[in-house]
């Protein structure tokens, strides 16, 4: 990732950071042993996979509900950073809903993802 990229992200984890809602999700212990078996580029695998598909195509099946809040870090995270569907993707990210994510459009999303992780992380261990 290079630096305007992430300076994108910190403003971006730092704008959702001021959401009452947003700001609420937190991994749990369970969720930092997951992370400690994994490790992180596992996690970061099962994000891109949980994106592509779940929530990159043009019209996901059970947008606005379909992913869990809770059960897996990146789930969490998909909540925290606000790309658990694609109408909070629009609303705070700027991709239209109703079109297909391109790749630059999923490693954002991923991006985002595994730094408020990585950031949870730490205030953990």
């Amino acid at each position: 990732m290079n630096d305007s990229a992430k300076e994108i992200i910190k403003n971006k984890l730092m704008a959702l950071e001021k959401s009452k809602f947003r700001s609420g999700f937190h991994l749990k212990e369970k969720d930092i042993n997951y992370i400690d078996k994994r490790g992180f580029i596992k996690i970061k695998e099962h994000a891109y996979d949980f994106i592509r598909k779940n929530i990159a195509s043009a019209n996901p099946l059970n947008d606005g509900a379909q992913t869990p809040m809770r059960n897996h870090p990146v789930f969490i995270a998909q909540h925290a950073t606000a790309t658990c569907c694609r109408g909070c993707i629009e609303k705070w990210h700027h991709i239209k809903k109703g079109k297909e994510l391109n790749e630059n459009e999923i490693n954002y999303i991923v991006c985002l993802i595994m730094e408020w992780i990585k950031n949870e992380y730490k205030k953990k261990v």
